[in-house]
């Protein structure tokens, strides 16, 4: 059974004022599903995309293959979305299955939000948040989590519009 994540069925009826905010300038074609297997290979060039925009310096297309198949429905570890308008993928998010040890609960980790350059600015992303967080409330699951680089305006700004408040958390990563 393929899950469609619609515009308006992506938002219970008590939170539609979150999707009334765009529902007029979202195409009424876009979909938003689970990437199938079938799918998979025309959402790498996105994916590589999305690295290129946090200047990654070694895109490795094989290991990309091998790390985003894992998160293929149905997946222990994650879910890929895929936003399509005119049959073409025009944006995706990769969500992983997280957990928070403050409130001892499951959560949902949006680890990657992508928008092609073409399709930026026609409520993609906010429609891929919005099925990101009906995710969520299927699982069960209180919160979805995300970040963004500190000078990812654009992006902050969309955030912001969701609802969504910053985190008071500092994010430190350590190479080993």
């Amino acid at each position: 059974m393929e899950v469609v994540y619609g515009i308006g069925a992506a938002v219970p009826a008590h939170e539609r004022s979150l999707a009334s905010g765009y529902r007029g300038r979202v195409a009424a074609e876009l979909e938003i599903a689970p990437i199938a297997a079938g799918e998979f290979e025309e959402l790498l060039p996105l994916i590589s995309a999305y690295q290129r925009f946090y200047e990654v310096e070694e895109i490795d297309e094989e290991r990309n293959r091998t790390f985003f198949r894992r998160f293929l429905a149905p997946s222990e570890g994650g879910l890929l979305l895929g936003a399509r308008r005119d049959d073409r993928l025009v944006g995706y998010a990769c969500l992983y299955w997280h957990y928070s040890s403050l409130e001892a609960c499951d959560s949902v980790l949006m680890n990657d939000l992508y928008v092609t350059e073409e399709a930026r600015g026609q409520g993609v992303g906010r429609a891929l948040i919005e099925a990101t967080a009906a995710v969520a409330r299927d699982r069960g699951a209180p919160f979805v989590e995300w970040a963004t680089a500190p000078d990812n305006h654009t992006a902050q700004r969309l955030y912001d519009a969701t609802g969504a408040e910053r985190s008071v958390w500092f994010s430190y990563e350590l190479r080993v």
